[in-house]
Parts: structure tokens; C-alpha cells; sequence
């Protein structure tokens, strides 16, 4: 797998077009803000009465409608939910989009699932940071960058001295990737390892398991306080270490206590069952069922907040002990209400 660094992008080819980001949410001011700093002539565009449209215009965007900011674009990015993007490039994009324009995404869902079908000469790119958009724009403030993919679906570059990949690696060299390294993938590759993450180990997996170990503390008698400093709070600890130096880096770091209580105790929570339902959920993704199974629950929210399964799902979250005690105990750390990576007020 290759990997592209600063000296691999050249960023004069990104600053030469004009670039259009759909959506203002985690990833669209974080890419709008992140390439307006590296000189990019940026547009956002969002649908009119938007409550990011205010946010963009305070951060010195220019802002204009979906349709407008896609016309006479040299490239857009669309960043708007995965649940938006087909709608609106049906009925506001592909009307408006001029004849070589490059269509980028930070994820394939769309592209690989063949929700959204592009002309045969537009070139598709995806420039996708790993990681939240909050830390992809914290991160170019203080000087480094997140881990991207670069992948190509289209290369319709045809009157250029660079290629599409060319203007892939030169928008991760604006967003602040290059700085951290981007690697080289293809959109389905990205779209089912990174469907697979969010719902097997980094979203799905991590909170079930905390939530499982703070119910069976408490369920024991143990304090709810105490169960999610142990369950939760100390998490950040951990990942820390492993995300420093990876696993080994987290042995050396904690007590042989711990990393003996690791070797055999794990095991016993992850286990071969664990992994056959992991299997089943990739299958899942692969098949499309998944992709299918959430646009349905969509469609049948009338405001865009989300469909009843996700909606419950976000009101039983709420309701559970460990974020009310959590809300309550974050309260009184006072080191953790200063700069916030999410600040609904701006971003």
C-alpha cells in the first residue's frame, strides 16, 4: 500500500481550482476551514435556512446555496450524511455541475453502493480523514494532521499535466493529511473496513463493552461513580498508550497486574463467539443489507433527525446511568470544558 507525505502533493494544484464543500457538520467545516487556511478558494453549500449557514459565515466562509456553490465548482466535495447525499446530488447537484468538474467524497458509501451514480466522464475521488472532523480540524491547528485514504473511482483527467490522484493527494495536502501520512485504498475498501470499525470495534463494539462492565459493577453493588471511572473514564487512558505505541506500548505503560489480568481475562469477553458475530456483521456490510437497512430507517424521518430505530436508540442511550452520572461527574472537571473539540455553537 503506498503512502503519500508533503513532498509527495503538490498543493498548488488544489489552490489553482475552485472548491465547493456540501454540508457544514463535523468533517464539512473541518475540511472548508482547513483548506480556506491553506489558500484554497472555498464555497460551502448548504440548503437555505441551514443553522450552519451563520457557523460558516462567522468563520469568514463564503456560503451559498447546494445548487449555486455547485456551479461553476472545479471540484466538490460532499460531505453532507451519508442518508442526504443521493437526494441532493440528484436533484441539486448533477443539475448544476459543469463539464469536468471533479466529484469528491470522504467516504464511499454512496459511490460503492450505487446510490449515487456519476456520468462516466466525471472523475470521482475520495480524500477520507480517520478520524472525527473536530480532531481533523484541531489537529491542522496545532500544526499536524490526520491519517487519510486517497482513493480513485473515475480518472476523467484527460487535458491536465496531473491526474486525478494527483488532485486527491493535493486536497489531503490542504486538509492536513499529508502531514500524517495518506494512504493509497480504492472506495470499497474504505467503505466496508470502515463500516465494519464503526460498528464491530471503535463505536459499536467499544460503548457495548463499557456499558456491559459499568452495568455488571454496579449491578454487584458497587458504586455508579466508581463503575464509570472504571469503565469509562480511564478508557481515554488506555487508547492513549495504544495509540501512542500501540498495544506493547500499553503493557509497558500499565502495572503486571494489569497486563497479566489482560492475558487471560480478555480472552474470556471477546471470544470465538465474539468474532463469528463480527463475521456475520461484515457480511452484512458486503451484501449491501446494511447500507439498505439504514436509508430505509432514514426515510421515514420527516425532519432528517433520524429514523425510530435511531431515534430510540439515541433516547435509551440517554436514559442510561452511565451518561447521566457522567454528565453530572464531567461537570465538576473543569479542565474538560475548555477548548472542546465539539462546540455546537461553531461547529
Amino acid at each position: 500500500m503506498k503512502i503519500f507525505y508533503d513532498n509527495d502533493a503538490n498543493l498548488e494544484i488544489i489552490k489553482n481550482m475552485k472548491v465547493s464543500i456540501i454540508g457544514y457538520g463535523s468533517q464539512g467545516h473541518a475540511h472548508a476551514n482547513n483548506l480556506n487556511d491553506s489558500g484554497v478558494d472555498v464555497t460551502v453549500g448548504l440548503r437555505q435556512g441551514s443553522s450552519s449557514w451563520k457557523k460558516a459565515e462567522d468563520a469568514g466562509l463564503k456560503v451559498a446555496s447546494v445548487s449555486e456553490a455547485s456551479k461553476g465548482a472545479d471540484l466538490i466535495m460532499i460531505l453532507a450524511p451519508d442518508e442526504f447525499q443521493q437526494a441532493l446530488y440528484d436533484n441539486e447537484i448533477k443539475p448544476n455541475i459543469s463539464n469536468g468538474c471533479v466529484l469528491a467524497f470522504a467516504h464511499g458509501f454512496n459511490i460503492h453502493f450505487k446510490k449515487i451514480i456519476p456520468s462516466d466522464d466525471q472523475s470521482v475521488i475520495m480524500i477520507a480523514p480517520k478520524g472525527p472532523g473536530h480532531t481533523v480540524r484541531s489537529t491542522y491547528l496545532q500544526g499536524g494532521g490526520v491519517p487519510s485514504l486517497v482513493a480513485v473511482y473515475q480518472d476523467a483527467v484527460h487535458d491536465k499535466d496531473y491526474s486525478a490522484l494527483d488532485i486527491a493527494k493535493s486536497y489531503a495536502k490542504a486538509n492536513g493529511g499529508t502531514r500524517a501520512g495518506v494512504l493509497e485504498t480504492n472506495f470499497r475498501e474504505e467503505t466496508e473496513t470502515d463500516l465494519f470499525g464503526e460498528q464491530a470495534v471503535l463505536c459499536g463494539g467499544m460503548t457495548a463493552l463499557i456499558k456491559a462492565g459499568y452495568e455488571t459493577l454496579v449491578e454487584a453493588g458497587y458504586s455508579p461513580e466508581m463503575a464509570y471511572f472504571e469503565c469509562l473514564h480511564e478508557t481515554k487512558l488506555i487508547v492513549d498508550l495504544i495509540h501512542e505505541g500501540g498495544i506493547g506500548n500499553m503493557h509497558y505503560s500499565i502495572s503486571n497486574t494489569a497486563e497479566y489480568g489482560d492475558y487471560v481475562s480478555g480472552p474470556k469477553v471477546i471470544t470465538q463467539s465474539t468474532k463469528d458475530s463480527m463475521k456475520e456483521i461484515l457480511a452484512k456490510i458486503q451484501s449491501g443489507e446494511f447500507a439498505d437497512e439504514f436509508l430505509n430507517d432514514c426515510r421515514q424521518s420527516n425532519d432528517g433527525s433520524g429514523g425510530p430505530v435511531m431515534k430510540a436508540n439515541r433516547k435509551s442511550n440517554a436514559d442510561h446511568s452511565i451518561e447521566v452520572v457522567g454528565n453530572e461527574l464531567r461537570s465538576k472537571m473543569k479542565f474538560l470544558q475548555t477548548e472542546k473539540l465539539v462546540d455546537k455553537k461553531k461547529n
